[in-house]
């Protein structure tokens, strides 16, 4: 087992002893169920949904999505698309192409 995964499982199950909760009380608020978390908790794995469910029922589902960061949010996302500015064209819709003249000199 990896070091990460270790980290997790602890951090998990001293978060929840903090929330307070037991595991009975965890397993009626997420919907998984006390083998479950107990067995996650003791470092076995356990499905993605059910991990997600237990971070739902402990407030911590919106820390999950900033694991991998949304690429719409950085700042070259903006600059690739970005609408591209132009010059004003010379011509002006339906001015004729005639060339100024003073009122004096007409």
């Amino acid at each position: 087992m990896n070091q990460e995964y270790r980290i997790l499982y602890e951090r998990l199950k001293q978060y929840r002893i903090n929330f307070p909760l037991t595991q009975n009380e965890l397993a009626e608020k997420s919907g998984v169920s006390v083998r479950s978390i107990s067995r996650f908790e003791n470092g076995d794995d356990i499905s993605l949904s059910k991990f997600i469910c237990i971070l739902r029922a402990l407030d911590l589902s919106d820390r999950l999505l900033e694991i991998i960061p949304d690429q719409s949010k950085r700042p070259s996302y903006y600059l690739e698309h970005e609408k591209k500015r132009s010059r004003a064209s010379g011509k002006h819709g339906n001015k004729s192409d005639k060339a100024f003249v003073w009122g004096e000199d007409k």
